[in-house]
């Protein structure tokens, strides 16, 4: 659970960063690095979704709510924190992050 937990939240804040990042100055300037700005974040994104419907087939009912509440008051943190320029570096970290304890809860390693 604490993995599944964690990776929920990640993926949220990496989905969301990217999402509010749509002014140029806040997205990287390298147009590869834009490019996996958006794979990532919007990966994270669909991955995000995934892990909720594969929680609620694996898991009792209230660790997918209790990953969803989570992730809802991290990304309410993230968005009143306001947009900063180091914001593409977390959420690909992030991304990167979540997606790796996806994987691990997905085929049960850890």
């Amino acid at each position: 659970m604490e993995l599944y937990f964690i990776a929920m939240v990640a993926l949220s804040v990496s989905a969301v960063i990217e999402a509010r990042s749509s002014t140029p100055g806040l997205r990287p300037s390298h147009p590869p690095a834009d490019r996996a700005f958006r794979l990532l974040g919007r990966s994270a994104f669909a991955v995000w979704l995934g892990l909720i419907v594969w929680g609620f087939f694996v898991f009792p009912w209230w660790h997918p709510v209790a990953g969803v509440l989570g992730s809802l008051a991290a990304n309410a943190f993230v968005v009143q924190a306001g947009a900063h320029p180091a914001w593409p570096g977390i959420a690909m970290g992030l991304a990167l992050l979540g997606l790796l304890l996806a994987s691990f809860a997905l085929t049960r390693l850890i």
